[in-house]
């Protein structure tokens, strides 16, 4: 008993030092000591701990080739013409370009993933408001949170849903039979709510005089890059079609890029080495580690087995309790644990055909949209903040979660009875 309630301690400890970071301590930190708690307590062996590294070689890569591709492709300009462009086109309206940065960000989850936006965007925007003098936040909190309202979109806009399809099947149609419209819903709503809640903000007018010039530094360079990403995009679609491993299509396209950026004398190696955030791999690590510990303790299969029970035969009411128990998973935990629970709750129902495939997309819709609620959610808002605490901007968790609150709930509840009008 003393052996249990001590592995709960440290994986509440751990969360809490993740999510209130006192002494302004790392997340990476945080989950590396956790992980080496868990180590030390017995929780998990260290041969169990190398293997389970070791499997998730797919998410390593994913997110070494998606950050090296984020970087070339910002050398190039690709994002800041896109950005100065959308700027452009609002026309000196802060509200305009607000929306000109919910529909980009939308576009580039679809076929790039919501990481892929937390990459490439924030730094963009930031750099666009800041020299626009437009309130910064509003912006930023647009970046992150379009990042998870729009990463049920497609397959290949989130890791996650390559996850649950390929233990549940399901193509490409069927999966936007029951996505695509709450995703549609989702996007409108949260860019309804956003426009209430900073309104005071969005009503300023910045000008025209202030955009940067729209000029690459290297046109032929400018080229290449955007015609690679054009194909890195339908590399990742067809990937996740041919169930291909992502981490193949994101290092190849980085190994592309990395050719052409060679080629057209642009590669800095100092540059790249810094821009990729390697601290983020050691928080996945420690992470995995931690959630590793907790399942041998038996609670994530409770939680996720009690879920299911718990929503009973009415099929309205386990939509919600699914959507809304894997978003709260997902904030407890990370989406990508959560995912890995539910998948193993829904695996022991035993049961097939449309009531089964509805569950099994309200798992996705409350693992993709549920992190909206905090800092620890997704990875995408990590890399999120870990991209404005180098801008100097430091997001609390508090801060965030007062936005998130006002908005998630309803969001995913919105997702769900849609997906049960389907079933």
């Amino acid at each position: 008993m003393l052996h249990f309630i001590f592995g709960i301690i440290i994986f509440i400890l751990t969360l809490g030092a993740i999510m209130l970071r006192p002494y302004r301590i790392s997340e990476a930190l945080a989950s590396t000591v956790g992980a080496a708690l868990m180590l030390i307590g017995g929780f998990l062996m260290p041969g169990e701990a190398i293997q389970l590294l070791k499997g998730e070689w797919n998410i390593y890569g994913f997110f070494l080739g998606l950050m090296t591709i984020s970087t070339i492709a910002e050398q190039a300009g690709i994002f800041e013409v896109l950005a100065n462009q959308t700027g452009r086109l609002a026309n000196g309206s802060a509200r305009r370009l607000f929306l000109g940065v919910f529909l980009v960000g939308a576009l580039l989850t679809a076929f790039l993933s919501n990481d892929a936006t937390a990459l490439i965007l924030t730094p963009v925007v930031y750099a666009l408001v800041t020299r626009l003098r437009l309130p910064v936040l509003p912006y930023m909190f647009a970046c992150t949170f379009i990042a998870d309202t729009a990463s049920f979109l497609l397959p290949v806009s989130n890791p996650i849903n390559i996850l649950i399809l390929d233990s549940f099947g399901g193509g490409l149609g069927v999966f936007l039979r029951y996505l695509f419209l709450p995703a549609i819903f989702c996007i409108a709503l949260n860019i309804v709510f956003f426009l209430f809640l900073f309104r005071t903000d969005l009503r300023r007018k910045y000008k025209m005089s202030d955009l940067p010039a729209t000029q690459p530094p290297n046109r032929s360079f400018f080229r290449f890059t955007l015609a690679s990403l054009s194909v890195i995009a339908v590399a990742f679609v067809l990937a996740s079609s041919f169930q291909v491993p992502l981490s193949l299509a994101a290092l190849g396209g980085a190994a592309v890029l990395l050719f052409g950026s060679w080629r057209f004398g642009h590669l800095e190696w100092g540059r790249l080495r810094h821009e990729i955030s390697w601290s983020l791999f050691v928080f996945i690590s420690g992470m995995f580690l931690v959630i590793r510990g907790v399942e041998n303790l038996g609670l994530t299969s409770r939680f996720g087995a009690g879920l299911i029970q718990f929503a009973g035969s009415s099929p309205l009411r386990a939509s919600l309790f699914t959507a809304v128990g894997s978003a709260l998973g997902a904030n407890l935990i990370n989406n990508v644990p959560m995912a890995l629970v539910m998948i193993s709750a829904l695996r022991t129902m035993g049961t097939t055909g449309s009531a089964h495939l509805s569950l099994v997309y309200a798992a996705i819709l409350g693992c993709d949209l549920g992190p909206n609620l905090t800092t620890v959610g997704s990875l995408a808002t990590m890399l999120w903040l870990l991209i404005l605490r180098r801008k100097g901007l430091d997001v609390s968790s508090v801060e965030y979660f007062k936005l998130g609150i006002l908005v998630v709930p309803v969001m995913v509840a919105v997702g769900a009875v849609l997906i049960w009008l389907n079933w």
